[in-house]
């Protein structure tokens, strides 16, 4: 019996694993509208959202924030977001004066491609905080929602960046699991790039998994601590040092600081470890766990005086105009019991008033017939 290469059983055309490598054939673009193009990026953004809000709903649930402000704050972070991840990367270029800072459009241009996940989550939990103090809830129980919401998003971003071949590691030829993008309008074979058709460590599938553990992770945390702020530290830690390790695999430029040859997310991620230490201890002290049968969200936080609304004034007035009208009611019965006496009074008198007068004219007739 000959051995049969995995290649000839699991090859789907867009898709092949086997010997020696995993390849990849799929056009980053689902379908062309016009001048427009949806893209399976774009496609995973969207399935991120939808099921990053169904996996948070019994957390937020529990925590005792309301669908309407999950939506209400969700606009603006995923605003945050776009425009924090996409001015970090911009900030983080060769040419930032002659290739964005000239030509302002640049900067915003997210469908060339380029986004910083760290600048997202500088600006995300910046905006979450600030939501959360408007909105006059727990920032640290908003924040913990949010981040779950991120671990959650972040998968199905990986799979966009698998599909669309824009992170890759260094070249593999030893691996089996390595990645050959194959498809001419991946990433990967865009004009000047050297590793289209060239095997390399499949990193964006690296953190794919990790991702997975994370929110597993995650969502064991978050039934179980009552402290606001544990699954936001739990998040940073967890990726900063995944992010640390996970870029010695990555084929980013190297940026050598005191004699360490570190790439940006690298020092990105001792920076805001170092951040999150004494972030760590303020929190721990700070941040009391929620007793049973208490709201999260409002625990401990001054709420507003709630304002009578249209609605509740309205429903009181109407409340007033019926009890006017039930004791209308009763005051007509009230009088017709009242004039009833008076009238059979008058009606006496004038009985009283008759009666001598038909006597007298009784007696006159009976005067006349005897004549």
């Amino acid at each position: 019996m000959g051995f049969i290469h995995l290649a000839y059983v699991l090859d789907w055309g867009w898709i092949r694993i086997g010997s020696p490598y995993i390849y990849i054939n799929i056009d980053p673009v689902i379908v062309h509208l016009g001048p427009l193009a949806l893209r399976w990026y774009g496609l995973m953004y969207v399935v991120g959202i939808v099921i990053g809000l169904w996996a948070i709903k019994g957390y937020t649930d529990r925590k005792g924030i309301d669908q309407d402000l999950i939506y209400r704050v969700l606009w603006w972070c995923i605003g945050a977001g776009v425009l924090g991840g996409r001015l970090y990367f911009v900030l983080q270029q060769p040419d930032l004066v002659q290739g964005y800072l000239m030509h302002p459009l640049r900067i915003i241009a997210t469908w060339e491609g380029g986004m910083a996940f760290y600048g997202a989550i500088f600006l995300v939990l910046a905006t979450l905080f600030w939501r959360a103090r408007v909105e006059r809830i727990n920032p640290l129980v908003l924040i913990d929602a949010g981040v779950l919401f991120g671990a959650v998003g972040q998968i199905f971003g990986r799979i966009g960046n698998i599909i669309n071949g824009d992170i890759v590691g260094y070249r593999s030829d030893n691996l089996p699991w390595s990645t050959v993008y194959q498809h001419p309008n991946s990433w990967a074979c865009l004009p000047n790039s050297n590793i289209c058709n060239v095997p390399v460590q499949p990193a964006a599938a690296y953190e794919l998994l990790t991702n997975l553990v994370v929110l597993a992770l995650m969502l064991y945390l978050a039934r179980r601590v009552t402290r606001p702020g544990i699954l936001m530290l739990v998040y940073l830690y967890c990726y900063t040092i995944t992010q640390f390790f996970l870029f010695f695999t990555r084929d980013n430029a190297i940026m050598p600081f005191l004699g360490l040859q570190l790439k940006q997310a690298q020092w990105t991620s001792l920076l805001v470890f170092l951040v999150v230490i004494p972030l760590t201890y303020w929190v721990l002290r700070n941040s009391k766990p929620v007793p049973a049968g208490e709201v999260a969200a409002t625990y401990g936080i001054p709420q507003k005086a709630k304002d009578v609304s249209i609605a509740n004034i309205t429903e009181a007035e109407h409340d007033q105009q019926q009890a006017r009208a039930e004791k209308n009611e009763q005051e007509p019965s009230d009088e017709s019991d009242a004039v009833e006496p008076a009238a059979d009074q008058q009606i006496m008198i004038i009985k009283e008033n008759e009666a001598p007068a038909a006597e007298a004219k009784a007696e006159e007739a009976v005067e006349e017939k005897s004549r």
